[in-house]
């Protein structure tokens, strides 16, 4: 399945709900009561932390592609930028910052090497967010506050369930470990995992051929939570449960109706709020 940043914006079919519940089931021939292992995305879908990152990287870029020269406007640039940062978003940073680097080539310019880029980014993102780690650190900001909504409560859940539980991120690793300590929820996981300078030696996908083939798991004993394309196609790929979280990141309550959207396209089975 390939996502051209268009189709996964549009409206998808509505499916059911439980009865009571926010959770929308789009697949009603979902395979109940097998889990063993469950898969989780980090931001977004735990954390609030980085909330708002796309504002970070997509005026960066922008300015980038600018220097090239084109007589493209701010507005155009800005709407290039997005479409492949929303595509690529689940993916490795890394991924964001190669099609950036082509982009610059396509408008005739030279591109840093994409880590540079990465790494301005990084740069960037951490002057927005530093207050927000430093305040959890500190106990000046209620961690309830930077963690989507029910997190906790799912994680302990499925603890309870004996569900194992590992976290994957398109974040650097060391951020990844660093934010999930902030908020508390090191503990519920079995494994935490995330992106690497080395980038062909992490994906998610890798993650869960790793736990696939640690403990033989088949098709719906693996469940993955995530907000984000990349996740949500990886699990549904290998027959497992994908749970799509649409969180509404500013709201902190209710669906993002194009998130739903997208993940519904990727290849959820259900829709959580």
């Amino acid at each position: 399945m390939t996502d051209d940043g268009l189709t996964a914006g549009a409206d998808q079919p509505p499916g059911d709900f439980l009865p009571g519940t926010d959770i929308e089931v789009i697949n009603e021939d979902i395979e109940r009561g097998q889990i063993r292992h469950a898969l989780f995305d980090f931001d977004g879908t735990i954390s609030l932390i980085r909330q708002g990152w796309q504002d970070v990287m997509v005026p960066m870029m922008v300015d980038v592609l600018q220097e090239t020269g084109t007589d493209e406007s701010r507005e155009e640039l800005a709407a290039i930028a997005r479409g492949f940062v929303d595509r690529l978003t689940g993916k490795q940073t890394i991924y964001q910052m190669i099609e950036l680097a082509d982009q610059v080539r396509e408008r005739g310019g030279e591109p840093l090497e994409p880590l540079q880029y990465k790494h301005r980014y990084l740069d960037l993102l951490w002057e927005e967010i530093e207050h927000r780690v430093s305040g959890l650190k500190s106990g000046e900001i209620d961690p309830e506050q930077m963690r989507v909504p029910g997190s906790p409560a799912i994680l302990r859940n499925l603890r309870e369930r004996g569900v194992r539980c590992y976290l994957a991120s398109g974040t650097d690793q060391p951020y990844v470990i660093d934010e999930a300590e902030a908020l508390g929820v090191t503990e519920y996981f079995e494994g935490v995992y995330g992106a690497l300078d080395d980038y062909e030696n992490f994906s998610k996908a890798m993650v869960i051929e790793m736990i696939i083939d640690e403990h033989d798991l088949h098709g719906p004993e693996l469940v993955g939570f995530g907000d984000g394309y990349v996740e949500i196609q990886n699990v549904a790929d290998v027959g497992g449960i994908a749970i799509g979280v649409a969180t509404d990141e500013e709201r902190r309550e209710g669906v993002d109706e194009w998130k739903r959207n997208r993940l519904v396209f990727a290849g959820a089975d259900a829709i959580i709020p």
